[in-house]
């Protein structure tokens, strides 16, 4: 289970979608806010009905009960480049193509082009 579920046992207020009451948040907002969880366990749901599925759920935090981001500091800002650069080599080609390969690719586009002429 992810850190920022909750426990099951409990049990959470549920928000229909565009109606939980102000002073709650989901990570996004809460960093649009220059905020951060810290810590705390999630404080609700909120739930967006889908057709054919389940309701989409999101998790609310309390803002009262955030905390604020933590500064960059040049060592990680630092270590956040070398990861990002990391990202930026393909691992079929070993070349780095000067953006990030998305995991879902595995591999820079014209390696997927090179594949796709392959399988045709």
């Amino acid at each position: 289970m992810s850190a920022h579920r909750h426990d099951v046992a409990t049990t959470l207020p549920v928000f229909q979608w565009r109606l939980a009451p102000d002073g709650y948040a989901t990570r996004r907002q809460l960093r649009a806010q220059g905020l951060r969880p810290g810590g705390q366990d999630v404080a609700a749901e909120l739930q967006r009905p889908r057709r054919r599925r389940g309701p989409l759920t999101a998790y609310l935090y309390r803002i009262d009960r955030a905390k604020p981001v933590r500064p960059m500091t040049p060592a990680r800002r630092a270590a956040l480049a070398k990861a990002n650069a990391a990202q930026q080599i393909c691992p079929k080609c070993r070349r780095d193509v000067g953006y990030r390969i998305p995991r879902s690719h595995g591999m820079c586009g014209t390696c997927i082009h090179h594949e796709e002429q392959r399988a045709a």
